[in-house]
């Protein structure tokens, strides 16, 4: 059993990363109540529009691929310690503006448009950011063990964080929520205040459209590695739900805020059992082909969800989803780690992150729009139809994916 488990010596040995993951577990169980809350408030205050729950997260597209792709060289050329301090900063003011909006008798919903905005420009330096300074954090053979950690932890909070968010909004009210994602990055920052600075290195990347545009032509150049992100988008844009979530808990099920936590908080269970047992993925060379099986697995999941009317059968559902969706993370970033050089992995994991987050928002928008014209079930089934069919049109396009295996010595490296 111990070889199926995640090796734990990153945490024992080196005290920046210890703070670091320990921020990032505070930090990542406040974001839920964010995440909850946000869509939950929009289609109370919208009468129940899942359109305008889908608009929500698209509305944090643009300037999360904007930061991304072209201020991505920004963390290969300043102290990353600073920046992260920054970013922590301006995302705690995001979720206070949206906690003193939601303190009011009849809240807009424009402010939760503009400050979801902002917070998803500075995510997209903030994540990257975080995933460029483990290897100066642990030595360059645990850097599997920590993104294995890594992995947990977003699990961890993607699935017990929906939960609790789901009873506070219940029990306490949606400015409670907010409040919380307050003081977890206020104990993000602390923990981060307390590192070693982080200066560039003496061959720091220059910030200029030149860096961007080197990043950009190595991911044009590399069919198995564009291939990687094309397959994620698809089961993202497709076969990712979540905005319709609001809508099934209350019209499907029958519920509120706690059931709407629960369907929230089922992939990230799903995926959090399949990230604690991922010592098996570093004996599987034929990488390409685990990602398209996962990939499948999840719209086949999805589509399941779709059409089941039971709850525990829908949440069970949801957690194969989940659990398919971390075993496509792991070979994927593998793929990854394993092409890129070492001199455009920075800039690469800013355009892979955008990617990673920026599909569930269009996501969002498209299962909205759907159910909008058609109906909410019909969105989510149509939806896990159409992300299998996308992973058979891509590997028409791009049937390296399938062939691709790992070389005998690989890096894992989980965002």
């Amino acid at each position: 059993m111990p070889r199926y488990l995640v090796d734990l010596s990153p945490l024992r040995e080196s005290r920046e990363y210890r703070l670091l993951y320990a921020g990032q577990v505070v930090s990542f169980l406040g974001r839920q109540m964010t995440i909850v809350a946000v869509p939950f408030q929009v289609f109370q205050i919208t009468h129940h529009s899942s359109l305008q729950v889908g608009l929500i997260s698209l509305a944090a597209l643009g300037p999360l691929l904007l930061t991304s792709l072209f201020l991505g060289p920004i963390i290969d050329s300043v102290d990353r310690r600073k920046l992260l301090l920054t970013t922590q900063v301006v995302m705690a003011a995001t979720s206070a503006g949206l906690a003193l909006n939601a303190s009011q008798h009849s809240p807009p919903v424009w402010p939760l448009y503009a400050l979801m905005a902002i917070s998803g420009g500075v995510s997209g330096i903030d994540g990257p950011t975080s995933s460029a300074i483990l290897a100066t954090l642990v030595r360059r053979e645990q850097l599997a063990a920590s993104a294995a950690l890594s992995q947990i932890m977003y699990q961890l909070a993607g699935s017990i964080g929906p939960a609790i968010a789901g009873l506070i909004i219940k029990e306490v009210g949606l400015s409670a929520a907010y409040w919380i994602d307050v003081t977890t990055f206020s104990m993000m920052f602390v923990c981060v205040a307390m590192m070693r600075p982080l200066p560039p290195s003496d061959r720091a990347t220059r910030l200029g459209l030149p860096a961007v545009r080197e990043g950009v032509s190595y991911l044009r150049g590399n069919r198995v590695l564009q291939s990687t992100f094309y397959i994620d988008l698809d089961a993202m844009i497709f076969g990712m739900p979540r905005a319709l979530f609001p809508a099934i808990a209350i019209d499907r099920f029958h519920g509120g805020a706690g059931i709407l936590g629960l369907l929230a908080a089922a992939p990230g269970a799903g995926a959090l059992i399949g990230a604690t047992f991922t010592g098996w993925v570093t004996r599987i060379r034929r990488q390409g082909l685990a990602v398209v099986l996962a990939v499948v697995a999840w719209g086949l999941a999805i589509v399941a969800f779709g059409v089941v009317p039971w709850l525990p059968a829908a949440l069970i559902f949801l957690a194969i989803a989940g659990a398919a969706d971390v075993v496509s993370a792991v070979f994927r970033n593998t793929i990854l780690q394993t092409l890129v050089p070492d001199s455009l992995r920075g800039r690469l994991t800013a355009i892979h992150i955008a990617v990673v987050t920026g599909g569930p928002r269009v996501g969002d928008a498209e299962s909205g729009a759907v159910a909008a014209l058609a109906s909410t079930e019909v969105s989510v089934v149509t939806g896990g139809v159409a992300c299998i069919l996308g992973v058979l049109v891509l590997l028409r396009a791009v049937p390296e994916l399938m062939g691709y295996q790992a070389p005998d010595a690989t890096v894992i490296d989980v965002d």
